[in-house]
């Protein structure tokens, strides 16, 4: 048996080979790749910092353990302290005595901007995790963006504004790189659904905690309820502690947080997120992955013995891809070819020259740039994609600041928006109602709304101050709508009226100049009888209409006067000249078709158009006496003979009725008409209608203004020569009720101007104005508007159905016999187009011929339609045989002297399209005149 000692050494010794083996061979493999230094500039005063630390060095152990590469970065890491000076000088350090190939970091926006500049400056690529859109890789060649651009949230930030229907939102950011960054993506992107950044609060990173309870005190003031807060930890927790101190983190208001902070909530301190409690945020979404899992697990017990002191640290996307920026430079560096020397090129003259400008340019620096500007792989964060130096944005999550985290409530992604249903949010307060975004500020002064004091029309409006309170007690039409509008609100809205008037009780001005007290800030709405005008819509905003639109005229109803011409007005001008066109045309298509048939409709030129319009016009009296041979000439007069029964029975019934019937007209139906008569014309005290009669070329002089109904009523009644007015111009809705009440008197003539009616006013993008007009709708669609109509104007439909009886027009219109002249002209129409087929079918052998010209053609059609058919006969060529005669009707020939025979004996030599003559003296081949007279033919055996 061997010794137990010998054989522990001889395994021992086996061990120490085998271990040899293996580890010499990657230690001269280590050993012999080409060391590349990259600098790191780091806070490690911010728990970003102290994370990403780790993170960095792990990754090159775990990359460098998976991967047999010739290349090997080596870290030579800084420390900025949290100032852009130091910063920066590390940055020069590691450039001028380590000559780093890359600089990682530094991670926040306000320290690199020094440093991009510097990477531009001696072409090193700067790789940091800085998101503020300011910083552009397009702009920066050198600059590598390994995180999110800070824009990228916007359009989810807008998504979920616009899910709750907000109008207005507060900005709070803080003022460095990074804070200002944001704002003018967010504003624009708001603006695309109605949206405003109705203020921007920029506080200092070094604001003291006065100041910021100063900001957040002038904010409790507004009306607008929805902040949103882009700033980072240092400063958001300050800002959030005393926005709790000072009420602003209960019901009512909404708060949301950029992605830069939702990302950092699990490092916060806990007296922080139970201030945030109800916060909504943002923060991109990381896939998970058994990868992910092991490398946590593993992180975590690195960095709890590196940093023993924390007590709260949770791994968080910016670390991630700190993590996979190590990964995808050490890919690019390997890809490049990066060589020991030389490396960075002197500048020649090297006078005067600073330390920066001594340090000169990487010559690895662009072969680099281009490795890693374009690179993609699967990392710890999910898909790292740099597209020009730039990570792409992947999707959002959605969470909700509850207990100690953040839940998540949604998703959005650039291609769906929120995916899905938001969950259950709890508010500030601990609230389940989501807030309106805009509230009266709590123990500020109520809504003022301006009323306008009338001296009339109190059905309207009328406003009283009470004698033992000094109360506003303002009543009518346009208080009662909107008060219950204000009622029907889902918030309540504390308002007060305020009258618009001098002390002596007197309106202040017009209404233009109401309105123009929103601008001036002296009341915050004006409610009252007051027309959506465009020019009045340029400095405030308007709610929807809660009345009908349109201006009109008022004018009196008289008896219609009879005329020397009345017995014209039974039809109207188109309806006399389509009967007059359709007579003159009729008897010209029965004229074309009895032409050449029916000696009546023959003879001179003179006696042939005078047929036209004698047999035509005849059948209105049904006296016409030519007696008709085609048939297609009877079927079209039968059917115009019935038109025409038509049109004078009914032309006779509208005559008698206008010389029977006392019929009652408006005294003038247009504006023309007045200004040509110089008539005078009323209008309403303070109406914009004044204007409007200035736009209508009105004399001022010719305009008068009153205040009441009666007032109406008297000018009315006096007319224009006696004191009064021929007309007054106002809106539909003053119209309305005076008519009802003096239906029997006058009657409405228009619209002769388009407005939008009645409508509340208020300041320019007041969150108000949405929630106002729909409850409008509400109002007027239901029962509630047609009971305060009836309260303040009462029945007026049997009156419209009056007047609308009253004023009628007894003139037949061509629309109502546009059917008969239809029937009429298909009838005649075809009856022409059957005629023509059947005529040109007869004279083919001269259309189908090639020797005539087109003239020729058209004189000859022309003749053959102007002789008078054999009634007996065909209209072609006929040949009959005879003792051993033949005999031609309607033969051809060359012109026959009118001295010459009437009949000419030839022989038939040839017959194909037409007929050749020979006979002593002369001969033809063509054509010629007619002769209407029969040709005798001898037929005779011998050749000539």
């Amino acid at each position: 048996m061997q010794n137990p000692s010998r054989c522990s050494l001889l395994v021992l010794v086996v061990g120490l080979l085998l271990m040899s083996f293996f580890i010499v061979p990657m230690t001269s493999q280590n050993d012999s790749a080409i060391k590349v230094d990259v600098g790191l500039i780091l806070d490690t005063e911010t728990s970003v910092g102290k994370m990403s630390q780790t993170c960095m060095s792990m990754a090159l152990e775990d990359f460098y353990d998976t991967h047999n590469y010739t290349t090997r970065i080596v870290l030579q890491t800084r420390y900025s302290k949290g100032d852009v000076v130091e910063a920066a000088s590390a940055a020069i350090d590691l450039l001028k005595n380590v000559q780093v190939q890359a600089i990682l970091g530094p991670e926040t926006s306000t320290q690199a901007d020094f440093v991009i500049d510097i990477g531009n400056k001696s072409q090193v690529p700067i790789i940091s995790l800085a998101t503020s859109p300011s910083l552009s890789p397009m702009e920066n060649p050198y600059f590598v963006r390994v995180s999110q651009n800070g824009s990228a949230q916007v359009e989810a930030l807008t998504a979920i504004v616009k899910a709750f229907s907000w109008r207005e939102i507060v900005l709070i950011s803080e003022d460095s790189n990074y804070g200002s960054g944001l704002a003018p993506y967010l504003t624009n992107s708001l603006l695309g659904i109605n949206t405003q950044v109705r203020n921007q609060s920029v506080i200092s990173i070094s604001a003291s905690d006065d100041h910021i309870l100063q900001e957040l005190y002038k904010l409790k003031t507004m009306q607008t309820r929805v902040f949103v807060v882009h700033m980072l930890p240092s400063l958001a927790s300050r800002l959030f502690l005393k926005a709790k101190e000072v009420g602003m983190m209960s019901k009512g208001y909404a708060w949301i947080i950029t992605d830069g902070l939702t990302s950092l909530l699990d490092s916060m301190d806990r007296a922080v997120i139970d201030s945030m409690q109800g916060v909504l945020g943002l923060k991109p979404y990381v896939p998970q992955s058994s990868e992910l899992d092991n490398f946590t697990k593993r992180w975590r017990k690195k960095f709890l013995q590196e940093n023993p002191e924390m007590d709260r640290f949770e791994l968080n996307v910016f670390v991630l891809w700190a993590y996979d920026s190590v990964k995808a430079l050490a890919m690019a560096v390997e890809k490049a070819g990066i060589a020991q020397s030389p490396r960075f090129k002197k500048p020649v003259n090297t006078e005067s020259l600073t330390d920066l400008a001594a340090i000169g340019t990487s010559e690895m620096g662009p072969r680099l740039l281009q490795s890693i500007r374009n690179i993609r792989f699967k990392g710890l964060s999910g898909d790292f994609n740099l597209v020009d130096g730039q990570l792409q944005s992947s999707a959002f999550q959605i969470v909700n600041v509850i207990g100690k985290e953040g839940r998540v409530i949604g998703f959005w992604t650039s291609e769906h928006g929120i995916s899905k249903e938001f969950g259950a949010i709890i508010w500030p307060g601990e609230s389940n109602v989501a807030p309106k975004g805009w509230e009266i500020p709590t123990g500020e002064r109520k809504l003022r709304v301006g009323v306008p004091v009338k001296g009339g029309f109190v059905e309207f409006i009328k406003v009283e101050t009470d004698a033992e309170t000094n109360a506003v007690v303002a009543t009518g039409f346009c208080i009662d709508v909107f008060e219950k509008v204000m009622n029907s609100l889902q918030y309540a809205v504390p308002y007060e009226y305020f009258p618009f008037k001098t002390p002596d009780g007197e309106s202040t001005g017009s209404y233009d100049d109401l309105v123009h007290q929103i601008v001036l800030e002296n009341f915050d709405a004006v409610v009252g009888d007051l027309t959506i005008l465009s020019d009045r819509s340029k400095y405030v905003d308007f709610t929807l209409p809660y009345t009908e639109s349109g201006v009109s005229m008022i004018v009196r109803i008289e008896a219609e006067r009879k005329n020397a011409w009345i017995f014209m007005k039974p039809l109207t001008l188109d309806l006399w000249l389509t009967t007059g066109a359709f007579f003159v045309f009729t008897g010209f298509v029965v004229w074309v078709l009895e032409h050449r048939i029916n000696k009546e409709f023959r003879g001179p030129p003179r006696k042939q158009v005078g047929m036209i319009f004698w047999f035509s016009f005849s059948t209105l009296v049904f006296a016409h006496k030519e007696r008709l041979i085609s048939n297609l000439a009877r079927f079209v007069v039968i059917v115009w003979v019935f038109v025409v029964l038509v049109l004078t029975s009914s032309y006779t019934a509208s005559l008698t009725s206008m010389l029977t019937v006392q019929k009652l007209q408006p005294s003038f139906t247009d504006v023309s008409a007045l200004i040509k008569n110089g008539e005078y014309v009323g209008y309403q005290t303070g109406s914009f209608v004044a204007g409007l009669l200035k736009k209508k070329n009105i004399d001022p002089s010719k305009s008068k203004n009153y205040s009441t109904f009666e007032e109406y009523d008297d000018a009315l009644t006096k007319g224009s020569k006696n004191g009064g007015v021929a007309v007054i111009i106002d809106e539909l809705p003053y119209i309305r009720p005076f008519l009802a009440k003096y239906c029997s008197k006058y009657t409405m003539v228009g619209p002769i101007y388009r407005t939008a009616g009645f409508g509340f006013a208020f300041p320019k993008g007041s969150p108000l104005v949405p929630d106002v007009s729909r409850a409008i709708l509400n109002v007027t669609e239901g029962e509630d508007m047609t009971r305060i109509q009836r309260q303040w104007f009462g029945e007026e439909a049997n009156c419209a159905e009056q007047e609308g009886s009253k004023v009628v027009s007894d003139s037949l219109t061509l629309d109502s016999f546009k059917g008969l002249f239809l029937i009429a002209a298909v009838s005649s129409f075809s009856a022409l187009i059957i005629f023509l087929s059947i005529f040109l079918y007869d004279n083919r052998n001269v259309l189908t011929s090639n020797e005539y010209s087109i003239r020729e053609k058209i004189a000859a059609i022309a003749k053959n339609f102007d002789e008078e058919k054999d009634k007996s006969s065909d209209t072609s060529k006929r040949t009959n045989t005879a003792n051993g005669r033949t005999t031609v009707s309607a033969a051809t020939a060359d012109t026959v002297p009118s001295d010459g025979p009437q009949s000419l004996e030839i022989s038939i030599l040839h017959q194909t399209e037409g007929i050749f003559y020979e006979d002593e003296g002369f001969s033809t081949t063509g054509p010629g005149t007619p002769i209407h007279e029969t040709i005798e033919i001898v037929e005779t055996n011998e050749e000539r």
